[in-house]
């Protein structure tokens, strides 16, 4: 049975974003087609599809590389986050489906009684898969995948710390999917735009230029109004 080029991309992804390949080594067909149980073809179409993504540079002499951003590029992800994430939220509030808000609503009762227990592993898992979910009430297959992958380039580029108060973070997602609920879509995006503002501080780039420990993120760290979020 033919393996799907994109089943191997999104393995060749995962161990990219996981470390396997470090940054600047070679990426042989051959080998990845041996370590996968695939043949070339599919690997080949994988390996133009992560170029196309930015996960993998061609070189002349070398062939396929893991890329190697640079802290500008690095930068430049989490601000495109910034502005699309408070976009998918407000697109939410106006397209969202109920079986949207059932997921919404299932993963913020998790989420909340997680942080409560103060289990960080289940917390990084349950925050992706809502704002993956999110993203998808937008109802454009376009920002999602954008916003997926700006999450896959994110995750591969930062080492994200937990949060200060995993409470505080999980009432204001409940907050969001409050927003998206009653079809408020600039409350949405007012309240995304700050959340994300206040995750984006927690990331520290696992590869700064210097040389030195991973650098954190610098931002305004504006605390997310929480007024009259229950009205």
């Amino acid at each position: 049975m033919r393996i799907p080029a994109h089943s191997v991309c999104t393995a060749i992804r995962d161990d990219i974003v996981a470390g396997v390949y470090e940054r600047g080594s070679r990426l042989t067909e051959e080998l990845l087609a041996r370590r996968y149980g695939v043949s070339r073809v599919p690997v080949r179409e994988a390996l133009r599809t992560l170029e196309a993504e930015g996960f993998v540079v061609t070189r002349r002499h070398a062939g396929a590389c893991v890329a190697e951003p640079t802290e500008q590029e690095a930068s430049d992800l989490l601000e495109m986050r910034m502005l699309l994430e408070p976009l998918g939220a407000s697109r939410a509030a106006q397209r969202r489906t109920e079986a949207h808000l059932k997921v919404l609503r299932g993963l913020v009762r998790l989420g909340q009684e997680r942080a409560r227990r103060g289990n960080s592993e289940d917390l990084r898992s349950l925050g992706g898969w809502f704002h993956e979910t999110l993203a998808q009430a937008s109802g454009s297959h376009a920002l999602t995948a954008t916003l997926t992958q700006l999450r896959h380039k994110i995750a591969w580029m930062y080492a994200v710390e937990a949060p200060a108060n995993p409470v505080e973070s999980w009432t204001e997602h409940g907050a969001i999917v409050d927003a998206v609920a009653r079809g408020d879509s600039e409350r949405a995006r007012a309240i995304t735009a700050l959340h994300t503002e206040r995750a984006t501080g927690a990331h520290r780039l696992r590869f700064p230029g210097n040389g030195d420990r991973p650098e954190r993120v610098r931002t305004s760290q504006h605390p997310v109004n929480m007024t009259g979020l229950r009205h």
